[in-house]
């Protein structure tokens, strides 16, 4: 068995060792995280986002064990120094802390976005995706958050090691989708941990709001309970900026923020995942790629617009470079400048 065959099938073995707890769970209920009632997009046991997803298990296992054109991350891949972020901000700064984590200050409020300061995307500390470089900002120069908001419960988005971190430091309000909250909650008792639909608009401050809406993507800590909490995306409303803000995504037939933004947009900034994407074959239905960045920042009316998902962790068969390079290329085919739409490094900012 060559080496790569071999810590594939390692990391499938982590991943059904990961669904014990969850499966443990599943046998006292149907759905282990949320109970609620049937709406258009959760039947009673599991979420949906409206299109007919056919990947499982069997794929993954096709995946990781068959003929693959993978090119390894590097052990280190260099990102610019760490910021170290003002108190507050009255405009609106954006950090990218690495992979989909940012730290976003607005009109005098701190949110973090899927904070991941864990070594590795992963249930467990010795196996997993490793990260390559440093949060863009270290924890201790974080300053005093006010909430997180969480896109879904992936463990690269979720991260309930820096959850627990935050809490004891800064007992932060803590946003996310339905069923989330139980699993923040199953490691954080006593966590500000709270639990919202699609299309639910909190106010976060005086001058800031957010809302929860679709994306293309999906659930899961183990494999026993796919779907069975819900993911999101995030608008932002601040006074100087309005934002959307995507975790993961799909671009399937790009209806849905075609939709978003002709009924939400014009958007001052959209923060997009460009990595993770491929095999296609495999990826597309979840992922989307650096082409379909470019449609869906245009799709939402976007008049600028930051990459992430890249660089950090490896997910999946690109390289590191792969991404902002194919975003590039996207880019010169739609006959748009590279400074419309560029790929954010760990500790670079954005700033109004």
């Amino acid at each position: 068995m060559t080496r790569r065959k071999l810590l594939s099938f390692v990391g499938l073995g982590a991943l059904l060792a990961s669904t014990g707890a969850a499966w443990a769970a599943i046998s006292r209920s149907r759905n282990p995280y949320y109970q609620g009632p049937v709406s258009d997009h959760f039947n009673g046991l599991v979420f949906s986002d409206g299109r007919t997803v056919s990947k499982g298990l069997a794929d993954v296992l096709r995946w990781q064990t068959g003929k693959r054109e993978r090119e390894a991350f590097p052990l280190a891949y260099q990102a610019p120094p760490q910021d170290k972020p003002p108190a507050r901000v009255e405009g609106v700064r954006i950090v990218h802390l690495g992979h989909a984590s940012f730290l976003y200050q607005a009109a005098g409020l701190n949110l973090l976005i899927d904070p991941v300061y864990s070594l590795r995307a992963s249930p467990f500390s010795f196996i997993g995706p490793r990260r390559v470089n440093a949060p863009g900002v270290a924890f201790a120069d974080l300053p005093k958050i006010d909430a997180v908001l969480i896109t879904h419960n992936h463990y690269d988005h979720l991260d309930i090691e820096t959850l627990a971190l935050l809490h004891a430091r800064d007992r932060p309000r803590m946003i996310m989708p339905l069923g989330n909250d139980s699993i923040v909650r199953a490691r954080i008792p006593d966590a500000r941990a709270e639990a919202h639909d699609w299309n639910d608009r909190l106010t976060l401050s005086d001058a800031v709001a957010v809302t929860l809406v679709p994306s293309y993507h999906w659930s899961a800590r183990g494999a026993f309970d796919r779907r069975m909490a819900l993911w999101c995306s995030y608008m932002l409303e601040t006074p100087a900026a309005k934002i959307f803000h995507i975790g993961d995504t799909g671009y399937h037939d790009g209806s849905l923020y075609e939709d978003l933004g002709s009924r939400h947009g014009p958007f001052d900034l959209a923060v997009l995942p460009i990595g993770a994407y491929e095999p296609r074959w495999f990826m597309s239905d979840n992922h989307m790629n650096p082409d379909e960045a470019v449609k869906v920042m245009l799709a939402l009316r976007a008049q600028q617009a930051i990459g992430h998902h890249w660089g950090t962790f490896q997910l999946t068969d690109e390289g590191v470079e792969r991404p902002p390079e194919a975003l590039k290329a996207a880019l010169a085919e739609a006959g748009l400048p590279e400074e419309r739409f560029r790929p954010m490094r760990p500790g670079l900012s954005w700033n109004v």
